[in-house]
């Protein structure tokens, strides 16, 4: 208990600086707004819905992009790492289209899906497939190799050593990878909206900036950070109770 209380002693220093310095030095700026009045601002989107809407449409492309990244980072890398020919003969395209970066597609995107949810979606699930792929491949290949010998020895097929053996096996690694993914989704969902697509928290963010709200941008700026602080905090808490039960597993 003491532990938690000490690690809000610097967020709570920093607010108090902030206010401070909002007050006093910079009193009456277009730029920075005093926590106080952030929070206020925030009770005012919530009251009237923006808050609420914005915050569903960011949450709900992260996780959809994030849920198709993760079926088709999961399969490919439990393929490349079951087989090696696979991982040879795709190794070169990985390598060229892995570090574009996702904000790169954003233009394609647009000119492809439009506005809206889909090409927000398609940003994500292309910046978070990358990392689910390379580390579902790394923890086949970390896999003992005596259950890839069982399971050629009872006659199952890739598929079934796939669902059967290897993917059970590797579960506790692929929550590393969620967590990953989970962070990369929602900061590429708020990039997009900053960048191009008119909705989400991201551009609610960008809409208080253009009106010179200081107070309603560090609203929406703090409201990410939580939002994504909550975010994170949950996967860990799934995270550790799979592995728990997975211990407890006979």
């Amino acid at each position: 208990m003491v532990e938690r209380l000490r690690a809000w002693c610097v967020p709570l220093f920093l607010l108090g600086a902030l206010e401070l310095y909002a007050r006093t030095v910079a009193a009456g700026s277009d730029a920075i707004a005093p926590p106080s009045a952030a929070l206020l601002a925030w009770f005012g989107a919530a009251r009237d819905g923006s808050l609420w809407q914005a915050t569903a449409f960011t949450l709900g492309s992260a996780a959809l992009g994030l849920l198709i990244a993760s079926a088709l980072g999961i399969v490919g890398g439990l393929l490349l790492g079951l087989s090696p020919r696979a991982d040879v003969s795709s190794a070169l395209s990985i390598e060229l289209l892995r570090p574009i970066p996702s904000v790169a597609l954003i233009p394609l995107a647009m000119l492809v899906f439009g506005f809206g949810l889909r090409m927000e979606t398609a940003v994500i699930a292309f910046a978070a497939f990358w990392p689910m792929l390379i580390l579902a491949r790394a923890a086949v290949r970390q896999l003992e190799p005596r259950l890839l010998e069982v399971s050629c020895m009872l006659g199952l097929s890739a598929w079934q050593r796939g669902w059967k053996i290897v993917l059970p096996a590797i579960v506790p690694r692929l929550f590393v990878a969620l967590r990953l993914g989970v962070a990369i989704a929602l900061v590429v969902a708020v990039t997009v909206e900053i960048a191009a697509n008119p909705h989400g928290m991201g551009y609610a963010m960008m809409i208080a900036q253009q009106g010179l709200d200081p107070a309603l941008m560090l609203a929406w700026l703090g409201w990410i950070g939580a939002v994504g602080y909550a975010i994170n905090g949950l996967a860990l808490r799934l995270q550790q109770r799979v592995a728990r039960a997975m211990g407890e597993a006979p």
